[in-house]
């Protein structure tokens, strides 16, 4: 599990872009799978210093990310910075 993933994450990078979009980049894996993803995606994205955003209704995936930027019917409900990196430890 998590092979397509990881090929569109090599896809996505080779061209070493300053910004990298994952919708719902987990949303069909186990979640093993889906931590192995995410710990891929962001260390991947951290060493070529790219920027990575990410869609996701998983709050775990969330966990990953420096902002949480929620949004409820159409419009931002939340929008904060994560001290040191994650939300709930989650690496």
């Amino acid at each position: 599990g998590g092979q397509a993933q990881r090929v569109a994450i090599a896809r996505a990078l080779v061209h070493r872009p300053d910004v990298v979009f994952a919708d719902e980049p987990t949303g069909a894996l186990d979640q093993a799978t889906g931590h192995e993803v995410m710990q891929l995606l962001t260390t991947t994205t951290q060493m070529s210093g790219a920027t990575l955003v990410v869609v996701s209704h998983d709050p775990q995936v969330a966990a990953w990310c420096q902002r949480l930027v929620e949004i409820r019917d159409a419009a931002i409900h939340d929008d904060r910075m994560i001290s040191g990196g994650t939300l709930g430890g989650a690496r």
